[in-house]
């Protein structure tokens, strides 16, 4: 058997990439080690220095391409290279979706290898236009010297990047941002120090309703105290006649979470509205909504056909958020119920539900498998439960809930495929998985959403 070989940083040497990383870094292998490149494309023969050792894997930075993948391309973005935002832009869009589709194959050969010979892995669902799709944008804010910066943080550092104009946000997004950091340094407002902690705004968050142009700003800050509060609302009403609401969000905390747990309306509404299809919704400032409403359609239509709703069934949207996903399904169900952990998505979600004339709907505050197990001693089982979980995936116990209730068909959204593959290992006890179709949420970086379908197997 050969013997894995030390290498060490700096080391040279030819590298053929074989596939793509879940981080969108090109995949070689040298002497029985795993070397990881950023920039590389699967097919390209390079020559790589290595810049980092751990034990069973390397990392490395191309110094040539000897041979080039006819899908390189020279990245639109001017920061691409520093930002780390986007991690696909070098490389055709015809080949990011046919590279999405492998990393779920991947994950699938790493986490559940008797399902990655057996489950159907279909194509990728891609964009019509791959740009400008986000509708929220969070960016931080910080000072050098007089000047006030929004922007994100370099890969890997604490230096923040000014961000005048991001190609895979929304336009007025970016607007909105550039002219309220101006405005933040024009009035002297303090500005958050990451090393000192002092300071008052540390996000400016923009979200904006794609469909019915309505937007609405918020300042994350330190504390609840604004000086010159008037006049900072009227100039940031100007910037643009799409805002509707602008908000304040109280973030005492050392922390890399953008949002504290209070948020005052400064001006205008609580909510802005955004329309998915024929439904409305109305969306507070901390309530989760998918960043691309017109890839959430298909999605969204990806997730009501793996259903397969006749009328007769009682669903349970688990994870529900603003309720998006059960409301949905809910002209094809019997019943719909969700839950969700944030009181105000709860909130958002009853409103959604009775904006839109369903009676057969209800929501509770709470984690999933609690309120599951809460429904299930007062006698109701769901036929299907549709979930679509944070990036860490489903809690072992909400597994454990959903293999005792037994609902016919389960099906699981997942925007991380190796959590995804995890927790099919464990569902397919008593699943069978048909198919996990794979969609494009966010084109340019590696990232991959997927709608897997799972029914119960016949005794």
């Amino acid at each position: 058997m050969t013997q894995q070989t030390a290498i060490e940083v700096g080391q040279k040497f030819p590298l053929t990439i074989k596939r793509l990383g879940i981080n969108g870094e090109g995949v070689g292998f040298y002497k029985r080690n795993v070397i990881f490149v950023k920039g590389a494309i699967p097919g390209e023969e390079i020559t790589a220095q290595v810049t980092k050792t751990q034990r069973n894997f390397a990392e490395a930075e191309i110094l040539t391409i000897r041979k080039t993948s006819k899908y390189r391309q020279e990245a639109p973005c001017s920061i691409y290279n520093e930002c780390g935002g986007c991690q696909l832009q070098h490389m055709t869009y015809e080949k990011q979706l046919i590279e999405k589709r492998d990393i779920v194959i991947q994950a699938l050969e790493r986490y559940a290898k008797p399902l990655a010979e057996t489950v159907e892995v279909r194509k990728t669902l891609g964009m019509d236009n791959p740009w400008n799709y986000r509708n929220k944008s969070q960016f931080q804010v910080r000072k050098e010297g007089k000047r006030v910066y929004a922007g994100l943080f370099a890969e890997g550092s604490n230096k923040l990047l000014n961000i005048n104009d991001c190609l895979v946000q929304h336009p007025i997004t970016s607007k909105i941002t550039v002219a309220t950091r101006k405005i933040l340094q024009k009035l002297n407002i303090t500005i958050y120090d990451g090393r000192t902690l002092d300071g008052l705004v540390r996000t400016i968050v923009v979200r904006t309703g794609v469909r019915t142009g309505e937007t609405q700003v918020v300042l994350v800050t330190t504390r609840k105290d604004i000086p010159h509060l008037a006049e900072l609302i009227t100039r940031i009403k100007k910037i643009d006649s799409s805002i509707v609401s602008i908000a304040q969000n109280i973030n005492r905390e050392k922390t890399s979470l953008i949002f504290g747990d209070e948020t005052i309306v400064l001006d205008g509404k609580e909510t802005i509205h955004e329309e998915l299809g024929e439904l409305a919704f109305d969306l507070s400032a901390r309530a989760f909504f998918q960043l691309n409403p017109s890839q959430t359609v298909h999605l969204y239509d990806e997730i009501r056909k793996a259903a397969v709703l006749t009328g007769n069934e009682t669903v349970v949207d688990a994870y529900c958020g603003v309720g998006t996903i059960g409301l949905w399904l809910a002209d094809k169900a019997k019943e719909v119920r969700g839950m969700d952990v944030i009181p105000e998505s709860i909130q958002d979600a009853r409103k959604n539900a009775r904006n839109h004339g369903f009676k057969h709907t209800k929501y509770e505050v709470g984690t999933a498998e609690s309120v599951l197990a809460k429904w299930r001693k007062e006698g109701f089982t769901p036929d299907v439960i549709t979930v679509d979980p944070p990036r860490t995936g489903l809690a072992p116990e909400f597994i454990r809930t959903v293999l005792k209730l037994k609902p016919q068909r389960f099906v699981y959204t997942s925007c991380n495929p190796s959590t995804l593959a995890k927790d099919l290992q464990e569902l397919s006890k008593l699943y069978d998985v048909e198919y996990i179709q794979p969609v494009d949420m966010f084109a340019q970086t590696a990232q991959v959403e997927c709608v897997t379908k799972l029914v119960l197997k016949s005794k």
